[in-house]
């Protein structure tokens, strides 16, 4: 008995430049036309951003506790040189639409929009969530768009930390275990750690 075999090509999963075609995965515009204030039809809609280079356990409670405050996630993520920026030479690790592909692929998350900037204040500025999420490492008067969001009748709210997990921590032990030097004391790691 012959037996078929199916040979599915991986260029049948990407748009014509390679471009994932993840519909989590959209442009600012594309955002603001499916959960703008005037598509919401009452839903709640809640924003967290972060560079997510090594999605690890804490990442992923995380936007489980976001996702619980609404009724869509949509996720600011920090595109590879705005990573550079915050995180200096060797990050990301995983190039942006690949980390954008991977949170767009959990069931917290409704929507990725990546941002070139070093913080998401034009992308929640022109959302207007309902809600802005940020970890409770932030102090409250330095969560960007926090003035918009309220402003606009929205609310901030702030997530604890989940400890023990960070992808600062993930590199260094890495580092670690190939025998390279550890990061210098000083380098910066947890407030901005996503």
């Amino acid at each position: 008995m012959a037996s078929s075999f199916l040979s599915i090509s991986l260029c049948s999963f990407s748009g014509p430049h390679g471009d994932p075609l993840n519909p989590g995965v959209l442009t600012l515009e594309e955002a603001i036309l499916r959960f703008g204030r005037e598509k919401r039809n009452g839903r709640r809609v809640v924003f967290t951003n972060g560079c997510f280079d090594l999605l690890h356990p804490g990442h992923i409670r995380s936007l489980e506790l976001a996702r619980a405050l609404g009724d869509a996630l949509i996720v600011g993520l920090n595109s590879d040189a705005s990573v550079r920026q915050l995180k200096g030479q060797g990050r990301p690790i995983i190039a942006e639409r690949e980390r954008a592909e991977i949170l767009a692929a959990l069931e917290s998350v409704d929507a990725v929009v990546i941002f070139d900037d070093l913080t998401p204040r034009e992308v929640i500025a022109r959302l207007l969530p309902d809600v802005l999420v940020k970890g409770g490492d932030w102090p409250g008067d330095q969560i960007v768009g926090r003035e918009q969001v309220e402003a606009a009748g929205g609310r901030v709210v702030s997530i604890p930390v989940v400890p023990g997990h960070s992808t600062t921590a993930i590199l260094q032990k890495i580092r670690e275990g190939f025998g390279e030097k550890p990061l210098p004391k000083g380098s910066r790691s947890s407030r901005a750690e996503s």
